[in-house]
């Protein structure tokens, strides 16, 4: 009898698995999968309903399991607003695509991922079929690197607070060099991945051009190899405290250095691109068309965009 009751438990416990991984149920298969009857696996089914039922009134979560007359089977039937609407999804996925951060491969896994776990199963073909041409033709940027077996070793040794160890192979010269690292945030930027982390064990003076400057470097993530995480924690007092957000406000370009207030003139046609740009962008006055703007920024990427910029733009 106790055998009995494992089997019928281990039995519903396969259905139930298999039904919440989107997998569809026909009764005739799992007959013959565990060497029962049609009306066992009916009542492994509707025990299966009931505890769905009773989970929605519990925990709001409304699984409602069904038998679709068009695949003749059963299947689980989540709400449509647990699930992100065409709309989201599509856009997601176009923003994941035009990024360009991953491997052709990872970009692939992401998105069959996402179709599948965020949109419901009657409009997935459709979300599918809408991204077909442009994942037929995605370039992966020339690196090729995976970049998604870092991201987590990182995040966990930010969070935690442990030193960090990599060989870098930056822009510049042919040696990668290695670094000791407090690691701060990661960010993301036109393509590529950053780690913002300070520097430990270097001789400053040698290193930088400003010695003093207590800003973070910043690592292209697909550069860092050899990354080894250390047990050894590293402190920062909370008056010090990296504010990531307001970081990002101000390193639009990805280059060290220090802090830095520029005033320029613009003539372009949409300002408005300018200031979505520069998320600290003010604009101190217009006249006639002519914008003076003020921002506040990291290092010294700001001067190659204002050059890019060409006749539209006057450095005050």
């Amino acid at each position: 009898m106790l055998e009995e009751r494992e089997g019928k438990s281990s039995r519903a416990l396969s259905i139930y698995s298999r039904l919440m991984n989107g997998r569809i149920i026909y009764k005739t298969e799992e007959a013959e999968r565990f060497g029962v009857s049609e009306k066992s696996i009916q009542r492994d089914i509707e025990q299966i309903r009931l505890f769905l039922d009773n989970q929605a009134v519990t925990d709001g979560i409304p699984n409602n399991l069904i038998y679709d007359y068009s695949i003749k089977g059963y299947r689980i039937e989540q709400a449509d607003n647990l699930k992100l609407t065409n709309d989201e999804i599509l856009a997601i996925c176009k923003i994941i695509l035009s990024s360009r951060a991953f491997s052709k491969k990872e970009m692939g896994n992401i998105l069959d991922r996402l179709i599948e776990c965020c949109v419901p199963i009657k409009n997935q073909k459709l979300v599918t079929d809408l991204m077909r041409n442009e994942r037929f033709h995605y370039v992966e940027l020339t690196h090729k690197q995976k970049v998604l077996d870092k991201m987590m070793l990182l995040g966990n040794a930010i969070h935690s607070q442990f030193l960090i160890e990599f060989d870098y192979q930056g822009i510049q010269g042919h040696s990668p060099k290695h670094r000791v690292v407090e690691p701060l945030a990661i960010l993301f930027s036109e393509f590529y991945f950053y780690l913002a982390g300070r520097i430990q064990n270097i001789d400053k003076d040698k290193a930088f051009a400003e010695p003093n400057d207590a800003y973070p470097t910043i690592y292209r993530i697909d550069r860092i190899k050899k990354l080894t995480i250390s047990e050894e924690h590293f402190s920062t007092p909370y008056r010090d405290k990296f504010e990531e957000g307001e970081y990002r406000k101000r390193i639009q370009f990805m280059y060290g250095g220090k802090l830095r207030k520029v005033k320029f003139e613009y003539t372009g046609y949409s300002v408005d691109a300018v200031l979505d740009k520069l998320p600290t962008a003010k604009i101190l006055s217009e006249d006639e068309g002519k914008y003076l703007i003020e921002a506040e920024v990291f290092g010294d990427g700001i001067d190659m965009w204002l050059r890019s910029q060409g006749e539209k733009v006057k450095v005050v």
